[in-house]
């Protein structure tokens, strides 16, 4: 088997050695990744100017980096080595969860794998302010679920969250509850106004959703597709409002 793997995070990033070290057991192993953080770059594709991979021999992989975003990398990654059986994304230092599934890079690569007819399976986990994860420990969980979605081989798209201190495997659904969405304007040291975004849930999460499970310490698995149809609504309009 053959796994690309990549991320948001940068090619130097902790949780892409600990991704790629966990692929080795499962077949060969190249790295493709952005040379610098890309994180939230969502599904943006670089159309407006050339790009170019470097070998990256620091790496302790078969490792290239790219001068673009996750999605140019799975691109660059697929076409340069035309036989990948599953692109892996992350490990993402930080949970993607809910409706950032709207604007991760991390699970951007993913779906570019998908579009692509490649399967695609993206991992984050749990970080805090203090520190970064701990890869060690959370070495064995990872492993087991790379082992457990990679023998299931009709989920084409998944998204996967460890959260710091596993107590289990749980199958998911994506949350969709509200975020405030709220934009905090703050200055620099010279009195300019410059601004963050919030990112806060406005309600409990429902149970069996990723959001849920990571509160109960739950690895969350998420299979995906990249169909946004809204087939519910659209077999009622074109019941009640056929056009013609």
């Amino acid at each position: 088997m053959n796994l690309l793997v990549t991320n948001d995070d940068g090619i130097y990033s902790p949780g892409l050695a600990a991704l790629a070290s966990a692929a080795r057991r499962f077949g060969t192993v190249r790295v493709v990744a952005p040379d610098v953080e890309q994180s939230s770059m969502g599904h943006a594709i670089t159309h407006s100017r050339p790009l170019s991979v470097r070998s990256t021999p620091s790496v302790p992989f078969d490792a290239h980096r790219v001068n673009g975003t996750p999605a140019d990398c799975v691109a660059l990654g697929c076409h340069m080595w035309r036989e990948v059986d599953v692109v892996l994304s992350g490990v993402n230092l930080g949970l993607n969860l809910g409706t950032s599934a709207w604007h991760s890079g991390t699970l951007a690569a993913a779906k570019q794998a998908a579009l692509l007819g490649v399967r695609g399976i993206a991992f984050s986990t749990s970080t805090s302010d203090d520190s970064e994860p701990d890869f060690a420990a959370l070495a064995p969980h990872l492993d087991r679920a790379l082992e457990f979605v990679l023998e299931q081989p009709k989920l084409g798209l998944v998204n996967i969250n460890i959260p710091r201190d596993p107590v289990g495997m749980r199958w998911t659904w994506q949350s969709i509850r509200h975020y405030d969405g709220r934009v905090v304007p703050i200055k620099d040291p010279r009195g300019r106004p410059l601004y963050w975004s919030t990112v806060v849930p406005l309600e409990a999460a429902e149970e069996g959703t990723d959001r849920w499970a990571i509160e109960h310490d739950l690895v969350s698995i998420t299979p995906l597709r990249l169909d946004l149809t809204d087939h519910a609504a659209l077999a009622e309009v074109m019941q009640h409002h056929p056009l013609t």
